[in-house]
């Protein structure tokens, strides 16, 4: 049987590929990527053009080495939130900017002092956890997607809905497996136009939205403004965005088969992170962040060329100024979004299992076995912690607590405290 073709980072991929590939991309991250400008109340355009030029900015400064998109982050929803409540939203960019300096510094002391710390507070136990908790977190937003999607758990819910929902899924899941040639590299696209399709025929989209948006519309730009309290209430933030790059890194790393931690090494790529996340917040638009939609989507189609990255840039930098596009995009309903989404999650989840595996991570330790337990647990039981305006929960807990608490087993061992040695 003929293998499917596989195209490398530095790969240079045909024009009529191009196109399609890159729309993949960015329906892939779109519904997500919205909706954190949705939630924060301000306009999705000037996200949409800051996503685009963070991603670009990112391959150039990773020497188109590290294929990655840049969406709107969510590890800033709290607190971004509880500021824009308090003080406004312009407040909160600063603390967006500020935080993106902060971890501009990190790149610069890893690429003083190396990167052998990671082992120390994210090993392999704690970084497979992390990654795979990123996937589970997220399975939420499939069946239930704010301002853009359908919940499907909810008793309004009809058939038709779930007709969408499993038709869209199961061409994404049976396009993986089955297609072959060109439409192998393309089974998110083609499951996302023939859920449309459907829905469409069944009456859940309104074109109304694409026939009267103006031809070009421009993104509104605002200049952040700063106060000590919103940029103390988003410090904890810090320890989020480092351990999901990372752990992106390690995960993209696996799918493509290349050490990018190494070459183009972690200080470009977490600089590359914070500078576009301190470059979007100081004009207007949300922090960045590497996403795992689109890791996804390289993970099944196995296109990991950076041009394809670019093009997918270039896509959402026009999405801002070409108001009907923008339009047509926003019209997919959430049941088809949710219908992708919900194996692009799940192979997330599945490459945080992976790469345990992968690093043959020893469960017969008490201190791995902790690690993976208490990281899942604080992750995914609904626990919260508030610290003043600054509360952790999912996500965000789960990567303090395996930082925090692979430190203290590191010290347990250092200190030969450990009753199995």
């Amino acid at each position: 049987m003929k293998k499917k073709k596989i195209y490398h980072v530095d790969d240079v991929v045909p024009l009529q590929m191009l196109i399609p590939l890159a729309l993949q991309h960015t329906f892939a991250m779109f519904g997500a990527s919205v909706l954190v400008p949705i939630l924060f109340g301000i306009n999705p355009g000037i996200v949409l053009l800051m996503n685009g030029i963070g991603t670009l900015l990112f391959i150039f400064i990773t020497k188109k080495k590290a294929p990655a998109y840049l969406g709107s982050s969510f590890a800033f929803l709290a607190p971004g939130l509880a500021i824009i409540q308090s003080q406004g939203f312009e407040y909160a960019q600063g603390a967006f900017v500020a935080i993106g300096l902060i971890g501009c510094l990190l790149a610069y002391i890893i690429y003083k002092f190396g990167t052998s710390w990671i082992d120390v507070v994210l090993p392999p136990a704690a970084m497979g956890s992390v990654v795979a908790l990123i996937g589970f977190e997220l399975a939420k937003n499939t069946v239930s997607g704010g301002s853009i999607g359908a919940n499907l758990m909810t008793d309004t819910v009809t058939i038709n809905d779930w007709i969408v929902f499993l038709v869209t899924l199961s061409t994404a899941i049976l396009g993986s497996i089955m297609f072959k040639g060109f439409f192998s590299t393309i089974p998110i696209l083609i499951a996302i136009i023939v859920g449309y399709i459907l829905a469409f025929a069944l009456g859940q989209v309104d074109i109304r939205p694409v026939l009267e948006a103006n031809l070009f519309t421009m993104p509104k730009f605002q200049l952040a403004k700063f106060s000590p309290e919103a940029i103390l209430a988003m410090l904890p933030v810090i320890l989020v965005i480092a351990s999901e790059h990372i752990s992106h890194q390690v995960v993209t790393s696996n799918i493509i088969g290349k050490d990018l931690i190494t070459d183009p090494g972690l200080h470009r790529s977490i600089f590359a992170d914070n500078f576009s996340t301190a470059l979007s917040g100081l004009v207007g638009g949300v922090p960045t962040t590497t996403y795992g939609e689109n890791i996804g989507v390289m993970a099944i189609t196995g296109v990991y060329s950076v041009q394809v990255i670019a093009g997918a840039a270039i896509v959402s930098i026009l999405m801002a100024f070409i108001g009907p596009l923008s339009a047509l995009i926003a019209t997919i309903p959430g049941n088809v979004i949710g219908g992708v989404t919900f194996l692009l999650y799940g192979m997330i989840g599945s490459s945080g299992i992976r790469l345990l595996v992968d690093q043959k991570v020893d469960y017969s330790k008490s201190e791995n076995l902790i690690l993976t337990s208490v990281i899942f647990i604080a992750g995914l039981s609904g626990l919260s912690i508030s610290f003043g305006s600054i509360t952790l929960s999912g996500m965000v807990l789960s990567s303090v607590v395996a930082v925090v608490l692979s430190f203290v087993l590191f010290l347990i061992n250092k200190a030969d405290l450990n009753n199995q040695d």
